[in-house]
């Protein structure tokens, strides 16, 4: 988006537009305040027994032998695994933990750094357990990668893009969970949060331009499209949302929830980056033409835009599909495993809604070139008013007719000069102006009348 210079868009144009983008962000802002959380979020660790707790600790020992309770003839061994806490109250403390031999056993070496989680209400011994591996430093060095990465091709605009995905995690951390987990609407949460994140990512990447708010309204349009279509199929579908165990688990910690109506907002939600994606894109596409050549029409223009947005959807639906398909891809196995038939398997609940998120998505997505097309192409095409439209020049007040080539010159300036001059001039005057060449000398005396 770096050749809005170029184009010179009407400021009755610009003026709309912002109004437009001033009204929806005015709702936006007015539905995040109604929807947001006003509770406590911290009800449903206690009801699943979750540990808001964990401290770092390292292994430094690990040793086979018999799990607790047992002897070596029962041959049931267990691997006591020896941490060192590197964090919370018993900071220095070893801590022995057991785990039981299976293929689920995690493997661990000293010198290995792990999380424990730490209750301190249970039974003596068993204050700390084995929460997971710590990756907290390979997520931390994968992240700087990543933004050198961005910023080094991107320079300013790759910070920017940054500034903005740290905004999008404030609004689902800080908005839309928590408001979801305090009972709200999870439909009406993603909508508003959706807006949202669209107002802010665009903005703050891309800057306060035409260009970027012609993106934000196809986006919002394409949305509305999104909207629409997972509220019916989701209806249609008759989805209970409690097809994971994951699911479940939300349901017991948080009773208030509407799984049903969590899964249209994930699917929301899951719609919107692809959005943003398409709309910029295609509304750069249109800026990079017309720029490129102002003298296209406005259906060339859209034809040679609408080129490009063909091409563009045709490889991120399928995008979309990889995207979500390797995200259910355990599950996938599992059905392929049982042997049932492709009609079967997409007739699962856990697999449909995959199918009808990736559907609906993508619909969305299609929808999202021709409206964002559409406006974009009226904009760079709206030609300016010009100045003093209406009657001709030489017919307004004070205007003069164009000069004709022969008045070009000093003696053409004086006889223009003269001309102007005449309609100020009786029209005996006049006449003897021209034949005599003075403007206000009197006609001779005719002959009878002198003496």
């Amino acid at each position: 988006m770096a050749h809005e210079h170029d184009l010179e868009i009407p400021a009755t144009t610009r003026r709309g537009l912002a109004i437009a983008a001033g009204v929806l962000g005015l709702v936006t802002l007015v539905g995040v305040l109604a929807f947001r959380s006003t509770g406590d979020l911290g009800e449903g660790a206690g009801r699943l027994n979750l540990a808001s707790d964990v401290y770092d600790a390292k292994v430094v020992a690990v040793d086979t032998k018999p799990c607790s309770g047992t002897t070596r003839a029962d041959d049931i061994p267990c691997d006591e695994v020896r941490v060192r806490l590197s964090q919370g109250p018993d900071k220095g403390d070893t801590v022995e933990l057991e785990f039981p031999e299976s293929p689920t056993t995690p493997d661990f070496d000293p010198g290995d750094r792990v999380v424990l989680s730490y209750n301190p209400s249970a039974e003596p011994g068993f204050e700390y357990q084995f929460a997971d591996r710590q990756r907290r430093p390979v997520l931390l060095w994968l992240t700087v990668l990543f933004a050198a990465a961005v910023v080094l091709l991107g320079r300013w605009r790759g910070l920017a893009a940054l500034v903005a995905l740290g905004a999008t995690m404030v609004v689902l951390l800080q908005f839309i969970l928590p408001a979801i987990l305090d009972g709200k609407s999870p439909v009406m949460v993603a909508v508003f949060g959706a807006s949202a994140i669209a107002y802010l990512a665009l903005y703050l990447a891309h800057g306060f331009r035409t260009m970027t708010t012609v993106a934000l309204l196809g986006t919002l349009a394409a949305l509305a499209v999104t909207v629409a279509l997972a509220s019916l199929f989701t209806a249609l579908a008759d989805f209970t949302g409690l097809a994971t165990e994951e699911a479940v688990l939300v349901q017991i910690g948080a009773e208030n929830i509407d799984l049903s109506g969590l899964v249209l907002g994930g699917m929301v939600i899951g719609a919107l980056g692809a959005l943003d994606d398409m709309t910029v894109t295609q509304v750069s596409a249109v800026w990079e033409l017309r720029a490129a050549n102002p003298r296209f029409k406005r259906r060339e223009l859209s034809s040679a835009a609408m080129r490009i947005g063909r091409d563009h959807v045709a490889s991120t639906v399928n995008t979309l599909a990889l995207a979500y398909a390797g995200a259910a891809l355990p599950v996938l196995i599992l059905f392929v495993q049982s042997r049932q038939s492709l009609g079967a398997v997409a007739n699962s609940e856990t697999v449909a809604v995959e199918i009808v998120r990736t559907l609906v998505g993508s619909i969305g997505l299609v929808a999202s070139v021709p409206l964002t097309t559409w406006l974009a192409t009226r904009v760079v095409t709206t030609e300016p008013p010009r100045r003093g439209r209406g009657r001709p020049r030489s017919e307004r007040p004070g205007g003069r007719r164009p000069a004709s080539p022969v008045e070009d010159g000093p003696a053409g300036q004086a006889s223009g000069a003269m001309k102007e001059a005449e309609p100020d001039q009786p029209p005996e005057q006049q006449f003897w102006g021209r034949r005599r060449g003075g403007p206000g000398e009197p006609p001779p005396i005719p002959p009878e009348d002198r003496g």
